[in-house]
């Protein structure tokens, strides 16, 4: 087990006693241009109505607005009560930004993806599935990356950018209610910063090795809901007390609220036992990036300008929370308390903090067999009403053509 960590340690003891190296020191990989728990949710997935080809909708913007409802002044999703980020345009441009940071860290794609999706396998055509796709930022430039291929993002809401690829296709499901539909359909599988939406996450972990093709690809990313001192030990505080440090404070109750929705919020503690543990899985590959939440390392220009990228992410997250802890009955003068001193805290840069991301990425064996994706029983007619949509369980698929 490898653990390339951003930046590189100081000296000094730490949580993990696994080696580290620094992050400077991968070469961050973009392809050539010619690479080609409990729920308030009232519906299970035996609710969920399939057919035997995608349905695609016109999107327009009366069925936009139905998938969104208001909270606490943000658009959040008409479709899960236990993720309750907002999904609305100025949370889809920190996402946006949060992905060009994390491309500067990590590279743009984890190793062994470019020969898992290379076309060099006659009459098979690869696919790549983004699971929690946000912005989409990551499904579409794969998409691009590998014009050859096909490309499906799923999210609780439709995809928002005009400029969808033709290989891309956007579903709006929720996974929590089974992957059963997409076995054995893809050669990658991602999933990136949707643990605090998931019920259960091994449970998701065993659905997408079903998911995946002999070889293909499992690519989790998860944060730990709590921030780390400069000696990279666990700051744990609870929400009992109100006093500094602010920010993980307001972590303490984003985390409370998480998982009181049911969320699995600590699936990135474990993603390297689950994935490792799984009869269906090898190569397994390690990786933590400890990364500073304010430009308080001055050791170089990267330092300083990562540094200032996470802090501006969390600046937009201060706001992106307020829907889940006003909504999980946190009051709204706490709420403004907290977010007020976290965020005179990080700009004044006096806390030397640090949050910890963990990846994992793993081939399936090729002695697994990939079962057979269930068929969908094709439905003869498709509301428009949101409401019908949530209640049948129909899948919502969106391509490039149906956008409006």
């Amino acid at each position: 087990m490898v653990s390339h960590t951003f930046p590189k340690p100081l000296d000094g003891d730490s949580d993990d006693d696994s080696d580290v190296c620094s992050i400077s020191s991968i070469p961050p990989f973009s392809p050539a241009p010619s690479v080609g728990g409990s729920s308030f949710t009232s519906y299970d997935a035996s609710m969920r109505s399939l057919s035997p080809t995608p349905s695609v909708w016109s999107m327009t913007s009366s069925l936009r607005a139905e998938a969104y409802k208001q909270e606490f002044g943000r658009g959040l999703n008409n479709y899960s009560e236990i993720y309750r980020l907002p999904a609305d345009a100025e949370e889809l441009d920190r996402l946006d930004l949060q992905h060009n940071m994390f491309i500067e860290i990590m590279g743009k794609y984890i190793p062994p993806l470019p020969e898992v999706m290379a076309d060099d396998v006659p009459g098979e055509q690869k696919a790549v599935l983004d699971l929690g796709c946000g912005s989409g930022r990551w499904i579409m430039e794969a998409a691009l990356d590998f014009p050859h291929c096909s490309a499906v993002a799923v999210d609780l809401v439709p995809m928002q950018s005009p400029y969808m690829p033709p290989n891309c296709r956007s579903e709006v499901d929720d996974i929590n209610l089974g992957l059963e539909h997409f076995y054995g359909d893809f050669n990658v599988v991602h999933c990136r910063l949707i643990s605090s939406g998931i019920r259960d996450y091994a449970h998701l972990i065993d659905q997408i090795s079903r998911v995946l093709r002999t070889g293909g690809l499992i690519d989790l990313m998860e944060f730990d809901f709590h921030c780390y001192d400069e000696n990279y030990h666990r700051i744990n505080l609870d929400t009992s007390t109100l006093a500094s440090p602010w920010w993980p404070r307001w972590l303490s109750f984003l985390e409370m609220a998480a998982r009181n929705r049911g969320g699995d919020v600590d699936a990135a503690t474990h993603l390297h036992d689950w994935v490792s543990n799984h009869q269906s899985f090898e190569n397994v590959a390690y990786n933590q990036y400890w990364i500073p939440v304010t430009p308080w390392r001055t050791d170089s220009a990267f330092d300083m300008r990562i540094g200032t990228a996470m802090r501006d992410d969390i600046f937009s997250f201060l706001k992106s929370g307020r829907p889940l802890l006003l909504g999980s009955g946190v009051p709204e003068q706490l709420v403004n308390e907290l977010e007020t001193n976290a965020y005179k805290e990080l700009m004044e840069g006096n806390m030397r903090h640090y949050i910890r991301v963990q990846c994992v990425y793993a081939s399936q064996t090729t002695t697994a067999k990939s079962p057979k994706s269930k068929p969908r029983e094709l439905i003869p007619q498709l509301s428009l009403d949101c409401s019908s949509l949530v209640l049948s369980r129909n899948v919502l698929s969106i391509t490039s053509s149906s956008c409006i």
